[in-house]
């Protein structure tokens, strides 16, 4: 029998469409090829590693060219230590004859072998293809080209190395790149190839460089521990194993508990994962504490660290509303990672990151955003562990300011052999462990990463694709029991979220499992969910009120292309892919009739719940766009540096890029 809150509230789904976009956005390989599992044969192993060259140089044979080239010098140009965030410039002179194949790599620990591991020949194979030999015993943090410097290839800057009879007859070039160095904790040099990335030759290094404070607390992050709005957690990661403390509040003082993993905590099958191997990197220690007392809805401030190793800066963060309450602001995306803020290649970049993360904290900068829910493939580190640093610092802006809630998704868990329900390589060999240290959400113990939590008016239901979710499995029996236990009139609204998912339009080689839809979906009907999230496929997708393939209910249509779901005679869930955060975008191959928009377009969902309205905005960035502003439809859009109004009243911050479409659940 519905409750007295159901029985009247009435759910629809406002969206103000941009129609006649056309865009000129490329498309690389299909994320679905990521799924095989990791075989010896070129094929599928360029596939696992989307085909990028720098993400395969470890498998190549490596020359040695320094005898050839003995006037070459690596200098950087920066102070005596590194600072924790900056850009350093590189300069490699004494060059005889420029190429466009030349490229420096920032490598670390500086102590890592910069030469080939023939030996280790076998234990490479899921690096790329199947050549003998690999390049480096251990991988580069990042890479760039020196054609990055315009005036290197046409040696502008040209230097006599030696003169006979006062003419010069031999000289050389030099140019200069700039990296963007994070505090990793370690020692980094830089060293410097000729031949590209396929045929590589060593030719000289710089000098070790450290940061001025490897022990530096850096890149805290804050989550919710329950649905009171009244504690919250913070983590952060430091090179000091000692504890340090969070100062909060009025004088409030908590000491942390520190955590860390090794190369032991990572899976490997026969032939070693990159994160048991040439993949790792020393994450530190992972410290993490709960500050109390908070009230909810409410402003506070706070630092961390400790007197020997340095102080954040202060910083105010928001608690969320108290589950239960009226208002919630919210933001949702899936599959993000990070994009490098230099020229770099890197052996997996995700292009949409930066902007969509420069929209977000623009949101979180106007105080009118309660939480964050980032719904799996959250760096994409894949078992290259320096990666999560660098993710880390990207979303500290907004992370470190309120609520920032995850779920698991594929390339945190899943490694063969490891328990995950997909047999596939995609976490590297991570298999959870840095994912779980680094977020440490409000589970029930290690390895069983799903949780709810109630902020506001919603109840949040927070599933595991990746672990197993068959009927009568520990994780299904959660899920039943979780939503049967939701008091609607607390909060009237269930969100269902995880990050494979149920329907998508576009289908690669490897579609939504129907074995998962027909254990789960079953289970979203029955407790009248009323929103379904998921991410995994790169692009947004929003449906009918649908249920096992069939639209159960449409919503109505008004003059300005709002979508209205009603929801006084509940029928079905409404299903959103909104995995379009940062990863190379998919479009659409297979349209059904219960597939009601598509975009393939950077992005994020922007959610206000009130008790009697749910309004969601899906807010998409645009990239080599041309707009027709043909149709009276057409509400918003905004362009760098202005915005411009056509007939609605929600903009976003100036500066913004992109266009947003206004969805409400009333």
């Amino acid at each position: 029998m519905p409750s007295s809150m159901e029985s009247w509230k009435r759910a629809s789904i406002l969206l103000v469409f941009l129609i006649s976009l056309r865009c000129s956005t490329s498309e690389t390989l299909s994320p679905s090829l990521l799924e095989i599992v990791v075989t010896n044969t070129t094929a599928l192993h360029r596939n696992f590693t989307a085909v990028s060259e720098f993400r395969l140089i470890n498998r190549k044979l490596l020359m040695n060219c320094s005898a050839s080239n003995p006037f070459v010098k690596v200098n950087v140009r920066a102070n005596s230590t590194l600072s924790d965030d900056e850009f350093v410039t590189v300069t490699v002179s004494g060059v005889s004859q420029p190429s466009d194949l030349d490229w420096v790599a920032m490598i670390s620990p500086s102590t890592s072998d910069v030469k080939s591991c023939i030996l280790k020949k076998y234990m490479y194979l899921q690096t790329g293809d199947s050549t003998n030999l690999p390049l480096l015993c251990h991988y580069p943090v990042k890479a760039q080209f020196m054609k990055n410097d315009p005036n290197y290839l046409s040696c502008k800057k040209r230097e006599c190395k030696k003169y006979e009879n006062k003419k010069c007859v031999v000289s050389t070039c030099s140019g200069s790149i700039q990296f963007h160095v994070i505090n990793i904790r370690s020692d980094i040099e830089f060293v410097f190839f000729s031949g590209g990335f396929v045929t590589p030759c060593l030719v000289g290094r710089s000098m070790s460089i450290s940061f001025a404070n490897p022990k530096k607390p850096l890149y805290g992050h804050l989550s919710s521990i329950d649905s009171t709005g009244t504690s919250m957690r913070l983590t952060w990661v430091s090179g000091d194993k000692k504890p340090q403390q969070i100062q909060y509040g009025n004088g409030k003082t908590v000491t942390s508990t520190v955590s860390t993993f090794s190369k032991d905590d990572m899976c490997s099958s026969v032939l070693p994962s990159p994160a048991k191997d040439f993949g790792w990197h020393d994450p530190g220690y992972i410290h993490s504490a709960v500050m109390t007392g908070l009230k909810p809805s409410s402003t506070f401030s706070y630092k961390y660290g400790s007197d020997s190793v340095g102080w954040s800066q202060q910083i105010k963060f928001s608690t969320p509303p108290a589950g239960g309450s009226d208002e919630l602001r919210f933001i949702a995306f899936g599959d993000m990672g990070k994009t490098p803020l230099d020229a770099s290649e890197e052996h997996y970049i995700q292009p949409g990151a930066l902007s969509v993360i420069k929209a977000i904290a623009n949101d979180v900068n106007s105080n009118n955003i309660n939480s964050v829910f980032h719904i799996g493939d959250i760096s994409y580190a894949t078992g290259f562990l320096v990666e999560w640093d660098f993710f880390l610092h990207l979303i500290n802006p907004i992370a470190s300011r309120l609520s920032y809630m995850t779920a698991i998704g594929n390339h945190e868990r899943d490694y063969v052999g490891s328990g995950s329900i997909f047999v596939t390589p995609d976490s590297g060999g991570e298999c959870g462990v840095p994912y779980e240290t680094y977020f440490p959400m409000p589970t029930s113990s290690k390895d069983k990463p799903w949780y709810s939590i109630e902020q506001g008016s919603v109840h949040f239901t927070v599933m595991s694709t990746e672990h197993d979710w068959t009927k009568n499995s520990e994780q299904y029996d959660w899920m039943q029991k979780d939503m049967a236990s939701v008091n609607r009139r607390k909060t009237p609204w269930i969100i269902f979220m995880g990050h494979r998912n149920m329907y998508t339009s576009y289908v690669g080689l490897f579609p939504p499992k129907k074995v998962f839809i027909k254990a789960v979906e079953p289970l979203l009907l029955k407790y009248k969910v009323d929103l379904v999230l998921f991410g995994h496929v790169h692009n947004y997708e929003r449906t009918c009120s649908v249920f096992q393939d069939e639209c159960k209910a449409m919503p109505t249509k008004d003059k300005n292309g709002v979508d209205t779901y009603d929801g006084k005679n509940y029928s079905a869930p409404v299903q959103v892919v909104i995995g379009m955060a940062g990863f190379t975008l998919d479009k659409f191959n297979n349209v059904k009739s219960w597939s009601l928009k598509r975009i393939s377009e950077f992005g994020y969902l922007r959610a206000h719940a009130t008790r009697k309205d749910l309004y969601l905005e899906t807010c998409h960035l645009l990239a080599r766009c041309k707009l027709s502003l043909g149709d009276s439809r057409m509400h918003v859009i905004f362009i760098v540096g202005q915005s411009l109004l056509l007939g609605a009243n929600y903009l976003l911050p100036k500066n913004s890029l992109g266009f947003c479409w206004v969805t409400r659940l009333a």
